[in-house]
């Protein structure tokens, strides 16, 4: 299992961190009381189909309870089945009063120092000193754009690059309605329809007879190698720009044959570059009497 403690300053980003933990397959929980952190984990261990990577976010924000971060931090240090890390998010003074003004929120320290913003920050910083010292990472966002700040953490915590975006697949029928949830939709009706055939006709995409008879045409061939050539291009420039999941669909008349082909072709032809697709058939049980 693996453990990282996102911590630091108010303000820093540390929001933003926990988002992107949780894109690249981290469990993240906000705001946990520190003294909870173990019984979290235990929770986790024993979690149906298991839990082996989390994230918690602790800061000042529990208040007194914060001192308990070192007694966790040291607890579980001696679980032998657990890799734990601490990741400290830090922006100067400066930066933070401009996110604080920009963005109209409180401090969480701002009434104990009578809306002092100032001596708010001073006193977070001195208050998590210690913490910074024995951090296994550390992320200054003084001069970072949310892109930057989002490949930082991936390339700091993701082993292998290409989990950095979840990659959907799916068809659809355009007599259904076109899908509304994709980012590159591509018409494949362009091709040899099975519905005309009768052996065919029942049967859908899912099916070896249906497939081959769609993709034994030169025309789909050339289509999905022009396609995929498209998509490879596009993925790693979707990544540096920091977009966390892709949806493809593929989209025929009815949602049954060419466009679920294709999107299982397309789902296929990632995995082995080492991606990890999730396919969805949005319209293939509809029209079931036909």
């Amino acid at each position: 299992m693996r453990l990282v403690i996102v911590t630091g300053m108010s303000g820093s980003g540390k929001s933003s961190v926990m988002d992107v933990m949780e894109d690249i397959g981290y469990y993240c929980i906000d705001n946990i009381p520190p003294k909870l952190i173990s019984q979290f984990v235990d929770l986790c261990r024993k979690s149906e189909g298991g839990i082996d990577r989390i994230a918690v976010a602790v800061d000042i924000r529990t208040g007194d309870m914060f001192t308990e971060i070192f007694h966790s931090w040291q607890y579980l240090k001696t679980e032998k089945d657990i890799e734990i890390s601490v990741l400290f998010i830090e922006a100067n003074d400066e930066v933070l009063i401009k996110r604080y003004k920009e963005t109209r929120r409180k401090h969480p320290l701002d009434e104990k120092f009578n809306g002092s913003m100032h001596d708010a920050i001073v006193y977070e910083r001195s208050r998590l000193s210690q913490l910074r010292e024995i951090a296994d990472f550390y992320i200054d966002t003084s001069e970072l754009s949310a892109a930057q700040l989002k490949k930082i953490v991936k390339d700091t915590f993701l082993e292998n690059s290409n989990d950095s975006m979840l990659i959907k697949v799916m068809s659809f029928g355009f007599k259904y309605g076109v899908s509304t949830e994709a980012d590159l939709v591509f018409d494949v009706r362009c091709l040899p329809n099975p519905f005309y055939v009768d052996d065919l006709r029942k049967r859908t995409g899912l099916e070896k007879c249906v497939q081959d008879y769609v993709m034994n045409c030169k025309d789909s061939k050339a289509l999905f190698d022009k396609l995929t050539d498209l998509i490879s291009y596009l993925i790693p420039l979707y990544i540096k720009e920091g977009k966390s999941q892709l949806v493809i669909a593929f989209g025929c008349t009815g949602g049954k044959h060419r466009s679920v082909t294709f999107a299982e072709h397309t789902a296929h032809f990632f995995e082995k570059k080492g991606y990890k697709p999730q396919k969805y058939h949005r319209d293939i049980t509809k029209d079931k009497k036909i």
